[in-house]
Order: C-alpha cells, then structure tokens, then sequence
C-alpha cells in the first residue's frame, strides 16, 4: 500500500513539475516576443530619424537654392512658385517624421520609465547594501536574486526567518503594483541530491524552494496567488561554473523575475506601430 502511494505521489509531482515547465515556457516565449517587437520597433525608430536628418539637409539645400534666386534677381520679392511648393512638402514630411518619432519615443520611454520606477522602488525597500541580494534589469524585466544561504539550510526547503524579512520587503512593493507578475525561479549547484522520501534530485529540490518562496508571499505577506508563478531550474543556468565551494554557492540562489504585464506593453507599441502606417 506504501509503494502505491508513493508511485502516486510521484506522478502528481511530475506532472506538476510538467505543468510549470510548460508555463515557464510560455512566459519566456511570450517575452520574446515582446523583446523582439521592441527590437523592431527601435529599428524603425532609427530609420525614421535617418529620413529626418536627410529631409533637413533637403530643406536646407532648398531654402538655400531660394535664397541664391532671391540675391541673383534683385528684383525679384517672392519665392517661385516651384520652390515654394517643394519646400512646403519638405516641411510637412519633417512634420508627420516628427510626429511618428515621437509617437515611438513615447511608448519606449513610458516602458523604460516603468521598469526604472520598479528599480528604484525595490532597491529602495529591499536595499543594496547586503551582498546576498541582487537587484539588476537584464531586456527591461527586473530581476531580484537572493542567497540561497539567506533562505534555507543545505538541502532544505524550510524557509528562515532572514528570508521572511527579505521577502516582506519584496512584498510590499509587488503588493503595490496589482497588475505585477512575479516568477519565483529555485536555483540549484551541481551537487547531486541523494534524495529523500519527498525530493529525488535537484529538480525536486528546486521547485520546492520555490513553492516554499510562494508560500511565504501569499499566506504570510498578502501577495495574491493569480501574480505568482513557480519555477523550478536545478543546476542548469548556473551563474558561473560549479568548480569550487564559493562559485557553487553562487548558483545556489532563488530568483525573483519582476515584470509587468506583457501583453500591456505589446497592445501599446502594436497601437502605435499602426498609427505610423497612417
């Protein structure tokens, strides 16, 4: 009766385990897509500002030219009619390349300035004096990783008091920002697990640290469970090589990858990608 139980607990853990790889996998996508939509929208930022710069040296050498027509007939008070008309065209492209430019800075800056805003508010009520916890933007998401000693013990997935307080900080900024996702991501070293009658390996021992950090968050510090994801990572994106105590020690860690909503961010560049065809 005991093996049966354990095949079955077995199997909801692996299926669980399957369901969170499929929603990491999701979100990763999804933010790729993201990114390679603000990838091509900058690009054509940068086009737009190449045509603007050449339609003023075009208004340049226009007003110029009249100018050179203006002095060489002394008698002449007014600009030809031809002239006039080219540079008015000029003046109106420059106008609607502005406008599209601007449009485009606009959606850039008001992500930028999201992402800042939540730097500035974790790094405020985290703090970044304590070299166990991280805080850095990698491809505009924000991204918090903490010691794994400031969490839990060696092979434990309890977690300490010192997180609480850690996590409480974190907390209260998340809470803050309703619209918020967060992915809590269990890191681990190279060490094989020996395993246990609840964790088999690394990948076990993972996702239970991350499902502990969630715990916490939600039960103990009012995050709401619909911004939380949970994710398990083993060993396999350390941060550096696993060839000493101090280097494993770094990979050991638990990240939380602070976003928001992407899908809000898409609709606003899709928005404005549409208003330059106009």
């Amino acid at each position: 009766m005991k093996k049966v139980i354990f095949a079955v607990s077995l199997l909801a853990l692996t299926l669980t385990s399957c369901g969170s790889k499929k929603k990491i996998a999701a979100l990763e996508a999804q933010n790729k897509e993201c990114q390679d939509l603000l990838n091509s929208t900058t690009v054509k930022l940068n086009l737009c500002l190449s045509e603007k710069e050449a339609l003023s040296k075009q208004a340049e050498y226009l007003k110029q030219n009249n100018s050179d027509l203006i002095s060489n007939s002394k008698d002449l008070t007014v600009l030809t009619t031809k002239g006039a008309q080219n540079l008015e065209k000029s003046l109106e492209s420059l106008k609607e390349k502005d406008l599209k430019i601007t449009r485009l800075q606009d959606a850039l800056t008001k992500k930028d300035s999201v992402t800042l805003a939540l730097v500035t508010s974790l790094k405020s009520s985290v703090g970044i004096s304590d070299p166990d916890i991280e805080i850095n933007v990698e491809k505009g998401v924000v991204f918090i990783s903490i010691a794994d000693k400031l969490l839990f013990k060696s092979g434990s997935y309890s977690v300490s008091d010192r997180a609480k307080e850690v996590l409480g900080k974190v907390a209260k900024v998340v809470n803050s920002r309703p619209t918020f996702e967060c992915m809590v991501e269990g890191h681990t070293d190279n060490v094989p697990f020996t395993g246990n009658a609840i964790l088999l390996d690394n990948w076990d021992l993972s996702v239970k640290r991350s499902t502990a950090i969630i715990r916490v968050l939600t039960n103990e510090l009012g995050v709401k469970p619909a911004q939380l994801i949970a994710a398990g990572r083993s060993e396999f994106i350390p941060l550096v090589d696993n060839n000493t105590a101090e280097n494993r020690a770094k990979n050991r860690r638990t990240r939380i990858v602070v976003l928001p909503k992407i899908d809000e961010f898409y609709d606003m560049i899709e928005k404005e990608m549409k208003n330059q065809k106009k």
